[in-house]
This record gives C-alpha cells, sequence and structure tokens, in this order.
C-alpha cells in the first residue's frame, strides 16, 4: 500500500491534465444535486420554524359548514390565551357588470393572531376595515383589484352586501396554509357579513379556530386532549409542528424528483468520468509498462491509480459541494420572493452528505472498470500498444454490482419514494443501455455504408462514416452523454405538450362552462328553468351537496385502513340521490330502491374503493356537520373525475341526509358567447350563488403544471451541460487522432475543405443519431406517464421532437468544430515524421 502511494503522489505531482473532464463533470453534477437538496431544505426549515406564524396560531381547529358551538369555544379559550375565528369560503365578488370568483376570508379583530399582513397603503388592519361612507371596509389581492378595475376607496359587493376597498393586499402570513387556490383573496369582517346572504344554511364554508397557546405547552398532549374532547365533530386539527403539511409534502416531492433528475446529470457526468480515465490510462502505457518491468504487481498498478482516482473525486466533490452551496445562496433574493412561505437558507450537512455520496458512488462506480482492466495486463502486450484491453476479473465484477445496487439503495434511502427511485433508476438504466446498444448499431451500420454505394463517389461522407464505424470509442461517449440528457429534454417535452393537448382538446369537448355552487334549496328550480330555457345551454346538471369528513372504515380510524388517500386527507363532496346519477354507471352491487327508507347505505367510487381496499358491506362512519352517520356500501360506480364535470366519491340514499342544512351544485354546458348573459342574469337573481369558470380552473392547474415542467427542464439542461462538457472531452481525447488522419489525407491530396466537411459531417451524424435516440426513449417515457400515471392518451408531438435533434446536431458541431482547428493547420510532414 506504501508503494502504491509514493506512486500515486509523484503522479498526481504532474497536476491535472487529462482529468479536468473529469473534475468538471463530477464537480456539475454533484452541484445540482446538492443546490436542489439545500433549497429544499431551505423550505422545510422556514415552514418548520415558521409554522406557528403560517398556520397563524399554535394550533388551528378546522370545522366545516359550521362553526363552534359555545361549549366548543368556551374549551378553546380555556386553554388558548387568544383564540382568533376565521370563515372561508368563495364567492363573487362585484363591480357594475363586470364579475369575478374570490377566495374570501372573513377574520375578526384578532386576526392575525401571530405575523403580519402587508397591505399598501401601510394603515392598520382594523383601521382599514372599519371601512368609511357608511361601507364596511375590505382588502383584495392586487391580481383581483386590477382585474376588476378596482382602485383603493371605490366600493365592490359581495352577495347583497357592498364594501369599500381600504387596501391592496401584498402578502398573508398564513397564506401558505390554504393550499392551492382557484381564485384571489378579498378579507373582510366575519360581522360585516350578516347581510351579504353568503353564510346560508348548508354554504360551503369552514370555520378556523387560530390558538395562541401558553407557552412550553405540549403540542402532542394538546391535539390528544383536542380529539378526545371532539372524537365524531368532525374537527380537524393542525399544528405548528406540521404547519403546511401539503405544501411540505409537495416540497418534498418535487425536491426529491429534480434530485433524481440531477442523478440523470451525474450518470451523463459518469460517462465523461470513465473516458478520461480510460483515455488517462491509455496515456499512462509507457509509466505501466516500466512498473510491470521493475516487479510492480497488477494489484500494486491498481491501487496506484485508484489512489489517484479517489483523490481527484475527493476534489471533485468538494467543488461540486460548494458550487452548490454558493447557487442557492446567490440565487436567495429570487428565490425568496417568488415564494409566498418562509425559507431559511443555510448549510445543511443532510442535501452535502446526499450528493456527496451520489458524486463519491458515481465516480467509483465509472472508473473501476477501466481501472480493473489494467491489472492483468502484461508489460509486453504494452509495449506492443495493446494496453487497456484485459477483461477484468470477476471480483470486480461483483463490486461494480455491488456499487450499482448502492447507487440505487442511497436513492431509495434518500428519496423516501421507493417507486419513484426506482422507477428513475430503471429508466436511467434502461436508457443508458438503449444508447449503448444504439451507439454500437450506428457503428457497425457505419462502416457497412462506407463500404456501400451510398458512399461512392462521396468522399467527406465515406471518411466521416468510416471514421465513426472506426475503433475509436468516441461514437459510444457522444451517444451516451448526449442522448441521455436530451432523452430527459424530450420526455419533459412530450409530456408538457400532451397534457397542454388533453387540455386544450379534450377538455372543452367534456368539460362544463361553469360550476355553480351554494345554490340554495329554494333557489334550485328558479336556476333550473333560467338555464334550461336558454337555447345555447345543452346540458344541466344539478345535486345536493354537503361536506363531509370519512373518519372511520368498519370502526377503523379511516387513517389507519387507507393511508394518506386523497379521500380521507380532508372533507369531502358528498350528495343523496334516489335514483343512480348519470355521471356514475353501477359496476359492482345494487343501488337502493327509489322509495327507500331503511337504514343509510352509500355507493363508492370503484376506482378509488379499489386503492383503500374497501368492498361490498364494508362500513364506513362520515361525519357531516359535528353528526357522524354510518352506512353500508352497497354498491360502487365508474366516476370520471378527469372530465371537469361532476362526480362525487360518495353518493347516499336521501333519507340519510335529506334533513341536513345543504345547498345544491349545478354544471351548465353552454355556448361560449351565451356564457357571459348567463353569469349576468344569475348573479342578479341569485346573488349568492358562486360561480366557477372552469376554464378559469383549468388554467391555473396549467400555470401549476407549466413551474413542474420548467423546473424539470431546468434539471435536464443541467445534464445536457454535463454532456456537452463530456463531448468537448472526447472531442479533445480524439484530437490527436484527427491530426493524424488529416496529414494523412492532406499527404492523399485532399484539401482542407473537404477534411473539414468530413469532420463536420461526422458529428452531424453523431448528433443526428443521439437527438434520435433521444426521441425514441423520451417519446417511451412520455407515453410511459401519459398512460399509466396521466391515465390519458398520448400522441407524439412533432416540433419538440425535431428541435431535440436540431440541438444534438448543433451540440456536436460545436463541439467537433473547436476541436477541429489544430488538425486542418498540422503539416502532414512533421505528423508522420514524428509516428515513425
Amino acid at each position: 500500500m506504501s508503494i502504491a502511494a509514493r506512486i500515486a503522489r509523484r503522479e498526481l505531482r504532474g497536476g491535472l491534465q487529462g482529468f479536468r473532464v473529469f473534475l468538471a463533470c463530477l464537480a456539475l453534477g454533484v452541484a445540482a444535486i446538492a443546490a436542489v437538496g439545500l433549497v429544499r431544505a431551505a423550505i422545510e426549515a422556514g415552514l418548520t420554524e415558521q409554522g406557528a406564524v403560517l398556520l397563524g396560531g399554535d394550533a388551528q381547529m378546522e370545522l366545516t359548514y359550521r362553526k363552534a358551538t359555545p361549549d366548543e369555544r368556551a374549551w378553546m379559550e380555556a386553554r388558548a390565551s387568544r383564540v382568533s375565528e376565521v370563515v372561508e369560503f368563495r364567492s363573487m365578488a362585484v363591480v357594475g357588470e363586470e364579475r369575478a370568483l374570490t377566495q374570501v376570508k372573513a377574520v375578526d379583530d384578532l386576526y392575525p393572531l401571530l405575523g403580519e399582513l402587508v397591505i399598501d397603503p401601510p394603515f392598520p388592519l382594523a383601521d382599514v376595515l372599519e371601512g368609511g361612507s357608511g361601507l364596511p371596509g375590505a382588502v383584495m389581492d392586487r391580481v383581483l383589484a386590477d382585474r376588476l378595475g378596482l382602485a383603493v376607496g371605490e366600493s365592490f359587493r359581495l352577495g347583497t352586501q357592498s364594501f369599500r376597498l381600504g387596501a391592496v393586499l401584498d402578502r398573508e402570513p398564513d397564506s401558505a396554509t390554504g393550499g392551492f387556490s382557484l381564485a384571489p383573496r378579498t378579507l373582510v369582517l366575519t360581522a360585516d357579513l350578516a347581510r351579504s346572504g353568503l353564510l346560508g344554511p348548508g354554504t360551503l364554508y369552514e370555520t378556523e379556530y387560530r390558538l395562541d397557546l401558553p407557552e412550553g405547552t405540549d403540542l402532542a398532549a394538546a391535539q390528544a386532549e383536542a380529539e378526545a374532547a371532539f372524537r365524531d365533530k368532525g374537527m380537524r386539527w393542525s399544528d405548528s409542528r406540521r404547519a403546511s403539511p401539503g405544501v411540505e409534502r409537495f416540497v418534498d416531492r418535487t425536491g426529491s424528483f429534480l434530485v433524481l433528475v440531477g442523478l440523470a446529470g451525474l450518470a451523463v457526468g459518469g460517462v465523461g468520468i470513465s473516458a478520461a480515465v480510460r483515455a488517462y490510462l491509455e496515456g499512462k502505457i509507457a509509466t505501466i509498462a516500466t512498473l510491470r518491468t521493475l516487479g510492480a504487481e497488477g494489484r500494486t498498478i491498481f491501487l496506484a491509480y485508484l489512489i489517484q482516482i479517489g483523490v481527484l473525486t475527493a476534489l471533485g466533490v468538494t467543488v461540486g459541494l460548494g458550487i452548490g452551496i454558493l447557487l442557492p445562496l446567490a440565487a436567495s433574493p429570487f428565490i425568496v420572493a417568488s415564494l409566498p412561505f418562509p425559507i431559511t437558507f443555510g448549510l445543511y450537512p443532510g442535501p452535502l452528505a446526499e450528493a456527496a455520496f451520489y458524486g463519491i458512488v458515481t465516480a467509483l462506480l465509472f472508473t473501476l472498470w477501466p481501472l480493473a482492466r489494467t491489472e492483468g495486463v502484461r508489460a509486453a502486450a504494452l509495449y506492443r500498444g495493446a494496453g487497456g484491453e484485459a477483461r477484468p476479473r470477476w471480483q470486480w465484477l461483483l463490486a461494480l454490482a455491488g456499487l450499482a445496487a448502492l447507487l440505487v439503495g442511497g436513492a431509495v434511502a434518500f428519496s423516501g419514494t421507493a417507486l419513484l427511485a426506482l422507477g428513475t433508476a430503471g429508466g436511467i438504466a434502461g436508457a443508458l443501455a438503449v444508447l449503448l446498444l444504439a451507439a454500437l448499431a450506428l457503428r457497425r451500420v457505419a462502416r457497412r455504408a462506407a463500404r456501400s454505394g451510398l458512399a461512392r463517389g462521396r468522399t467527406a461522407l465515406r471518411l466521416a462514416l468510416g471514421a465513426i464505424g472506426g475503433p475509436r470509442e468516441e461514437a459510444v461517449s457522444v451517444v451516451l452523454s448526449l442522448g441521455l440528457g436530451l432523452s430527459v429534454l424530450a420526455a419533459v417535452g412530450q409530456i408538457d405538450a400532451n397534457l397542454r393537448a388533453a387540455i386544450d382538446r379534450d377538455l372543452p369537448e367534456r368539460a362544463p362552462s361553469y360550476f355553480f355552487v351554494d345554490i340554495q334549496q329554494d333557489q334550485i328550480d328558479g336556476f333550473l328553468r333560467r338555464v334550461q330555457e336558454d337555447a345555447a345551454v345543452s346540458r344541466v346538471e344539478a345535486a345536493p351537496m354537503l361536506r363531509g369528513v370519512l373518519t372511520r372504515i368498519n370502526g377503523r380510524p379511516a387513517r389507519e385502513v387507507a393511508g394518506e388517500h386523497w379521500v380521507v386527507r380532508g372533507d369531502r363532496g358528498i350528495s343523496y340521490a334516489a335514483t343512480p346519477p348519470e355521471s356514475g354507471r353501477v359496476v359492482a352491487g345494487s343501488f337502493w330502491p327509489a322509495d327507500y327508507q331503511g337504514p343509510a347505505q352509500v355507493s363508492f367510487a370503484a376506482e378509488e374503493a379499489e386503492e383503500i381496499g374497501l368492498k361490498l358491506g364494508d362500513r364506513l362512519t362520515v361525519n357531516i356537520l359535528g353528526r357522524d352517520i354510518e352506512a353500508e356500501i352497497t354498491s360502487f360506480r365508474e366516476v370520471d373525475f378527469s372530465s371537469a364535470g361532476m362526480g362525487f366519491v360518495m353518493v347516499m340514499n336521501p333519507s340519510a341526509l335529506q334533513g341536513a342544512p345543504h345547498t345544491f351544485i349545478a354544471t351548465v354546458y353552454a355556448e361560449p358567447e351565451a356564457e357571459a348573459a348567463i353569469l349576468r342574469d344569475l348573479a342578479s337573481a341569485f346573488p349568492n350563488i358562486t360561480a366557477i369558470r372552469v376554464r378559469d380552473a383549468i388554467d391555473r392547474v396549467t400555470e401549476a403544471l407549466s413551474a413542474i415542467a420548467t423546473a424539470t427542464a431546468w434539471a435536464a439542461a443541467a445534464t445536457l451541460v454535463t454532456g456537452f462538457i463530456v463531448l468537448i472531452g472526447a472531442a479533445a481525447a480524439g484530437e490527436r487522432g484527427r491530426i493524424y488522419e488529416a496529414a494523412v489525407l492532406k499527404t492523399l491530396g485532399a484539401t482542407r475543405g473537404r477534411i473539414l466537411a468530413s469532420f463536420a459531417l461526422r458529428s452531424a451524424l453523431l448528433g443526428a443519431a443521439a437527438g434520435l435516440v433521444a426521441i425514441l426513449a423520451g417519446g417511451l417515457a412520455g407515453w410511459a406517464v401519459m398512460t399509466f400515471v396521466m391515465d390519458s392518451d398520448f400522441r407524439f408531438e412533432p416540433v419538440s421532437a425535431l428541435a431535440i435533434v436540431a440541438g444534438g446536431i448543433l451540440a456536436t458541431l460545436l463541439a467537433g468544430m473547436v476541436f477541429a482547428l489544430r488538425p486542418l493547420r498540422a503539416r502532414p510532414a512533421q505528423v508522420l515524421r514524428a509516428q515513425e
């Protein structure tokens, strides 16, 4: 070991020449993973440290469809220093003939209990909400005020109550806990809604009670006490330990996915790392031969170069971690301004350790093969120029398999989502395998094409094909390094294009124009008359609507049975019907008779039931308005939630729910030109009704998907940058061969133009091949995601595919042409004499 270490130390004195590509690939891959991990950790730290501010209190008790009873309110006030009540619902803000959907937050005098509300002009909130000119005051999101053409001091209407806009809203301290919202915010006092007609019986609203608890309160004990006191009353508890679980879950999963995309970039870098080590060892043939002649064992030589690779890996990982730390810090002002929740940047050891782990294991995985090949090579073979061709021993093959398993296992452990990690690892391995096969096939086809009639009379093409099919491994490096990055971009492009096409192509045909909610029972007949008598309306659906929480399944807590399934994560829409709804065909069991008056029965959505593990005869406990209703599952229905139409997970028999306060929900399918008149008439006749334009909701979802696609594309761009570095390394490694090739061709009479055309054709063909394989791999990935994840049709999108091919050609041309200048300038006599 001491001999190997001395040899390694003396070799490293020669500098880093030959290892620049190695270091660049490794550092870039580690930097990308570290940067994403640090941003994710900063967001998670901010959510944890500012949990009470984000929640609006140390703890929150949420009720649906109702406010707390006096006894319940007294229970809260006995345990908290202060209790603030917030009521949230959707409504229509009206200015003259202009109407827009808004998310109303009705607050009391204590709001905000914690944190700071930022409004413009920056007056005290109490003064703003006090209003003026005989009208109560309000604060409105700037986007909504601009949309309605509303200035501070002007009035607008919510339901039948007019308000004066006192300020525009810039930032809410508790905005992150509200989750994804379909509409901008309007802030008013709860007391000022008394004459608005918006909070009638059955109206869809949620009441949140924010608790300012005494210092040192045990939140876990407080939660247990609250759940015991409010058992079966529909109360949902949250506290500052996890103030915004939805945001945490989204950030964690998105961050994990982007880290895995970064791992794809590191895999591309691994190709460059392997090529750099192989080229370095080929340049050390004389040194290795001398050592073997002097009696050095293969194991000693292997250890000497392994130590060198280890030192360089440590250097590359350190540089990568440094860049990964600096990038988020440099971008922190932009990141903080872009996100609606606090972020605490800092040095978090977890993400740095994860990035270092990936870097070290990847470097070992891709260098062990070329290192091991030198161990069994004889000195005589090295002197004859046949170095590096020996196969590694089976022990090294097992070590390679172990490293690959360690890398995949680490990805599973760090990401926390085994399916995503295994799928990504399988995708990367599969893509690399496809690209390797494509590169080998390209070399074979090029060799045959160079000898065929296709290349006859086309000297530049024949030379290019001959070079691609020659013994050098340039084709493999180019197709692998560039192809994987282009494959990720191709997959993102195909998925994004198909999602947008599905929204633009399919939803207008299937989706309603509007959802109308909060239709009171005495309004539904008049509502239906207006829309059904309109010739521009092609279809109307209406159903009674309640909200309830699925609390128990066969007597066990629902989350214990269903885990984190979306059906049990919050309150869900519930309806009742005497006959099977048109939007849900019964696929198992039987629907109750129209005049059924017996014990409660429920018809459940079939797909969701299968995911949860429900079966006919199971008993569900649903809490509605603080009352538990236990019902037996007697049928399963096929419910298509992708149509954006009306669909309920649970439908009960009428006698089970008819007596509960409730409203109706309706969907209206109409011609686009008639939508404005319908909305105007209904809003005038029923000002409490809320209209949700489906196209606006779809646009919000599309924006969210576009943001995710953009983040993924940036991660893929890092992969492409790594691939381009590998391309430059491959071109630099092949420069010596091209100098000799150009010298021979000049001796035979070839002009510089013809030689340059040959080099350009070679690069263009390799880039086109990488692009075509990337389209195939990206198209397959896009098809799999759209078919199995999105449950949607897939159509190949050609525009992004052509851009991928063009990008591949351009990248290889740039890398190739940069290293074509020296071969063109070289003098044949000097080059050929040096080869003697």
